[in-house]
């Protein structure tokens, strides 16, 4: 570990705390309704919108109304995207190289993964989508999916600030406000600043070169600079290119490469804020922010340590130059002399953090230790700042389960948010919570015992059972990174994989929506003597313990049969 790495880690976290208020805001006024820099602009747009869909913007929706409504949307976004990549091949516009139609199993595990902003890819994009799949299929699902997300945080939020209330808002409105509002103004301003860094944005055929050694290559380029930026932004995270962020058409340079750390943890950070804002104390959206940072922190610091001292079995193993050229100075198997270990380290936290699935390093390279944070960081549900919404609402759930806790030692029924916590709503975050290992557990349990699940692995031992493990976690935490060294373009792994990723999505929102409007019939109950504070360290210490403890007693003996085992294996010598 160097200096250099640990400043340029402070710099990315003062970035993201500079950012999270003032973005918080803009959020809070934009879902409010209120006027905004932008309004002039796009006022007109959104009351267009309004009209060619006949939506009431002024009538709001109950829980189960907006829930409906969002399945419905994601219904029809998962049989569009279906139908599009099934017929590419038939659809001559903006395919110049070609693409066959896609197989049916991978057009099913394609379109579950995009719909649930997961974008988990088995496929080897700039050989198998066209240019009209990736920008009106695969880009519009990433504003769409990102935009879902930020609208159900909202909905959940306004459980908690509303008294009295029947209803969550709209979903038509926060869905439209999120996209125009948000996502769309950043994502055109940081994809002009792309481009100009050299991320690639045409309709152009496919450049055959020649090379030194006098081979032809195909160099595959696009509209890559529209898709990456939403990529990040909506912690999507499907790349236009197989090696993703790794790749320099996707991220150039180190400055690339630190904008899009940032645009990952953006909207996650600042909506911890606009959840202070719309309860009416924003010391309560730092203390989430503060559980979340102390979170964020001990992943990079224990990814960073197993990192850079590179792999110490190579020290009494007779291994190659190659391999032990790429461990002097620390583990660069699987990275981009350009970036380095430091930020490698600190982009596999923040991609695993949140629900982006974007790799700028192969995780599958990554030490024992190193590769069980990412694991973990899905696990616990990505709620260290999270995916586009599902961060918030995620943490919001082990807040209701915290406040039960405390609740149980006291003795006194638990209120947070001036909200009593009984037991309709334990039991919903409790189920939206469970549903997740229930998923990630269960196929993993299948896919290592049965011919069609191991014919998959690229490793043996632990390190194979950390790949299939990884596909399932990643598929269900919607998150989409991947350990690279699963072979998933099967039937198998492409239905499995597809069902855990819309089970980790949609099985998870409905009962959290319930928890919401719940929440939003009660009255606010004013604090007292026995309300148990939620602002200070105690209630940040209280909650990151019992984020651990549930994720350890959960998760714990499966990590154990992976990446700890390959751990104590790697210190004796071998390796898988």
């Amino acid at each position: 570990m160097t200096f250099n790495g640990w400043l340029q880690i402070a710099l990315f976290s003062v970035v993201v705390i500079a950012l999270t208020k003032p973005f918080g805001g803009y959020m809070t006024r934009v879902f409010a309704g209120e006027r905004t820099l932008l309004t002039p602009v796009l006022r007109p747009i959104e009351r267009l919108i309004y009209a060619i869909c006949g939506v009431d913007e002024s009538k709001e929706q109950h829980w189960t109304v907006y829930s409906v409504a969002m399945l419905l949307f994601s219904l029809a976004g998962f049989l569009s995207l279906y139908a599009l990549m099934r017929l590419q091949a038939a659809i001559p516009l903006f395919n110049p190289a070609g693409q066959a139609a896609v197989g049916p199993d991978l057009a099913f595990n394609t379109a579950a993964s995009f719909v649930s902003n997961t974008n988990w890819q088995s496929y080897v994009p700039e050989v198998t989508m066209s240019y009209l799949t990736q920008m009106a299929g695969l880009t519009v699902h990433n504003f769409l999916s990102a935009a879902t997300g930020i609208a159900l945080a909202i909905a959940f939020i306004r459980g908690f600030s509303r008294r009295s209330a029947r209803t969550l808002g709209n979903f038509w409105v926060d869905l439209t406000r999120c996209t125009l509002y948000v996502l769309l103004p950043v994502s055109i301003v940081i994809g002009l600043f792309f481009v100009w860094q050299g991320v690639p944005q045409n309709l152009n055929a496919y450049t055959e070169a020649t090379t030194l050694e006098g081979a032809k290559q195909v160099i595959a380029q696009g509209p890559v600079a529209s898709q990456e930026v939403i990529k990040m932004f909506g912690t999507n995270g499907g790349g236009f290119f197989n090696a993703n962020s790794a790749h320099p058409y996707e991220n150039p340079n180190a400055i690339t490469n630190f904008v899009q750390m940032v645009l990952i943890f953006a909207i996650g950070a600042a909506l911890t804020n606009v959840f202070g804002r719309m309860v009416g104390n924003q010391k309560q959206g730092w203390a989430i922010f503060a559980a979340m940072g102390v979170l964020f922190l001990a992943g990079v610091a224990i990814t960073y340590a197993a990192e850079a001292p590179g792999n110490p079995a190579y020290a009494t193993m007779g291994v190659d130059q190659t391999a032990s050229a790429l461990q002097s100075g620390g583990n660069m198997e699987g990275k981009e002399v350009r970036f380095g270990i430091a930020n490698s380290a600190l982009f596999t936290v923040v991609t695993t953090d949140a629900s982006c699935g974007a790799v700028n390093n192969m995780h599958d390279s990554l030490m024992p230790l190193a590769g069980m944070i990412p694991l973990v960081n899905i696990m616990l549900g990505e709620i260290i700042f999270g995916g586009v919404g599902s961060g918030l609402y995620g943490m919001l759930l082990f807040c209701v389960v915290a406040v039960f806790v405390a609740g149980l030692m006291v003795g006194r029924t638990p209120e947070y948010q001036g909200k009593k916590i009984e037991a309709r709503e334990v039991k919903m975050s409790m189920l939206a919570i469970l549903i997740l290992p229930l998923s990630i557990l269960g196929f993993t349990a299948i896919a290592v015992v049965i011919q069609p699940g191991l014919a998959g692995l690229q490793n043996a031992g632990p390190h194979g059972f950390s790949e299939a493990m990884y596909a399932y976690v990643s598929g269900t935490g919607n998150n989409g990174s991947a350990f690279a060294g699963l072979t998933a373009n099967s039937l198998f792994y492409n239905t499995t994989i597809g069902l855990a990723m819309l089970i980790g999505r949609f099985a998870m929102i409905v009962p959290m929506l319930a928890v919401a409007g719940s929440l939003a019939g009660k009255k606010i109950v004013p604090p007292s003597a026995g309300t148990f504070p939620t602002t200070g360290a105690l209630w940040v210490g209280l909650l990151v313990g019992v984020i651990l403890i549930m994720g350890g007693l959960t998760y714990f003996p499966a990590v154990a049969l992976g990446p700890i085992v390959e751990h104590f294996a790697m210190n004796a010598g071998n390796l898988f």
